[in-house]
C-alpha cells in the first residue's frame, strides 16, 4: 500500500493554504485524507488520520471534471449537501441539519455551514496523494485503517453504528423542520 503520504505525511495543509491562489492542491486524480487539531467528537482522537476521500468517484466513462484541488476546496467552504465529510462533522458538533431551498437538498443552512467552515478552518488539516485511480487505494484503506468518519465501505469500524445513527436523526429532524430558503 502506497499511502504513507496519508498516514503519515510529512506535511498538512490548512483551509487558508488550500484556499489560497495559486492553491497548493494539484488539479489531478488522487486521494485526500483528514486530521483535527480538536476531534469533532470526544471519542475520536486529535492528530488522527480520520476520514479519506477520492477524486474523482469511481467512474467507467472517466468524464468527472472533479480533481483534489476541487474535492478539497469544497470540503472547506462548500455545504452539507455537496460533502458527506461537512454533513458527518457538522452532525458530530450538533449543527442543526434543514431541508434547503426546493426541499430536496440538506446543509446547515447559511450560518451553520459559516460555522462548520470556521471550525474546519481551526482544526480541520488535509493531505493528499496524486493516484490515477484513487478509487483502488481508497478501499484498500477503508479496509485496513481506523478511519472513523468513513460510512462507506466501512461497517466493520467501531464507531460506524453511532455515526450512521447519528446521521439518520439528523436528517429525520430536518424533515420535520419547515423548508428553510
Amino acid at each position: 500500500m502506497e499511502a504513507t503520504a496519508l498516514t503519515s505525511p510529512d506535511r498538512l495543509w490548512s483551509a487558508q493554504e488550500v484556499l489560497t491562489r495559486p492553491s497548493p492542491v494539484p488539479a489531478a486524480a488522487g486521494v485526500y485524507g483528514w486530521y483535527f487539531e480538536q476531534p469533532p467528537h470526544p471519542d475520536l482522537n486529535a492528530r488522527h488520520l480520520l476520514y479519506v476521500g477520492i477524486a474523482p468517484r469511481y467512474m467507467a466513462n472517466r468524464t468527472s471534471t472533479q480533481n483534489l484541488r476541487k474535492r478539497v476546496r469544497y470540503h472547506y467552504r462548500g455545504n452539507a449537501a455537496g460533502s458527506t465529510l461537512r454533513l458527518t462533522l457538522g452532525c458530530l458538533l450538533g449543527l442543526e441539519l434543514r431541508l434547503v431551498g426546493s426541499g430536496k437538498r440538506m446543509t446547515f443552512g447559511k450560518v451553520g455551514e459559516a460555522i462548520l467552515s470556521e471550525w474546519m478552518a481551526d482544526n480541520a488539516r488535509v493531505c493528499w496523494i496524486e493516484q490515477e485511480e484513487p478509487w483502488t487505494l481508497e478501499a484498500q484503506l477503508i479496509s485496513r485503517l481506523d478511519l472513523p468518519l468513513n460510512l462507506d465501505q466501512n461497517g466493520h469500524n467501531a464507531f460506524h453504528g453511532r455515526l450512521k445513527e447519528l446521521r439518520a436523526q439528523a436528517r429525520q429532524r430536518a424533515r420535520e423542520l419547515p423548508v428553510s430558503v
